[in-house]
């Protein structure tokens, strides 16, 4: 029986219409999986019935978070953010992870892990951090922008059986303090962490690559979204 999971909406203000890029669907689909787009509703009933119906989680990209979940003042250099995505994002993962369903994170979806549960983003990775590696590229997105070391008894290197692959880039914010009960599986040439997982929770993990947007040309990002859906098929 395929599983159910249930994706976290992105939001576009200027039409105030609920949306989502096709490759995180197509790539669910692909991997056998049934994706259901999120409502913005945080009603605990609501939720409730989400985890009844939903096998696993996928967050997705989108908004920059409010620094304030860190406990920082917002920097102009931060991008726009927008409050209800962010309460939205945080009472499914709380619900989820206390679960522990499968969850998975992209780009700011491992942001967002970091984050609400502990540890601190840089909020714009040029300004704050001006030798790290260009992780804005431009299109086409599902060409390599630059390479990520993976650690060795991670779950990445497992799957992967490989030291190092080259990923797509397209974020300003990353993980600056990691969070404490998240361990690194890849790591960027300037030191960015770029995947993680939780070794006590059945499957939590995210990247801050996007395979949605490469899956079809690089056999290792649909071999990353397999492993989530074969995880939601057994949870």
């Amino acid at each position: 029986m395929k599983p159910v999971i249930g994706v976290t909406p992105l939001y576009d203000e200027q039409k105030e219409s609920i949306w989502m890029l096709p490759g995180y669907m197509d790539v669910l689909l692909a991997c056998g999986a049934l994706p259901l787009i999120l409502p913005f509703s945080t009603d605990k009933q609501n939720l409730d019935k989400l985890l009844s119906l939903c096998d696993g989680f996928l967050f997705t990209g989108g908004q920059d978070i409010a620094p304030t979940l860190y406990g920082e003042e917002k920097l102009s250099s931060c991008g726009a953010i927008y409050a209800e995505r962010d309460r939205l994002d945080a009472a499914l993962f709380r619900m989820a992870y206390a679960a522990d369903r499968p969850i998975f994170g992209i780009c700011r979806g491992i942001q967002l892990f970091n984050t609400l549960l502990g540890g601190t983003l840089y909020q714009d990775i040029p300004s704050q951090l001006p030798t790290a590696l260009t992780h804005r590229m431009h299109p086409p997105y599902d060409v390599p922008c630059h390479s990520v070391t993976l650690l060795p008894n991670t779950p990445l290197y497992t799957l992967f059986q490989a030291d190092e692959i080259a990923v797509n880039s397209y974020h300003h914010q990353a993980i600056k303090q990691l969070a404490s009960p998240l361990r690194a599986m890849a790591v960027a040439p300037d030191g960015l962490v770029e995947a993680v997982y939780q070794p006590d929770k059945y499957f939590l993990q995210a990247v801050q690559w996007h395979p949605e947007l490469s899956w079809q040309v690089d056999a290792r990002q649909y071999q990353l979204m397999s492993s989530f859906v074969a995880a939601c098929c057994h949870a």
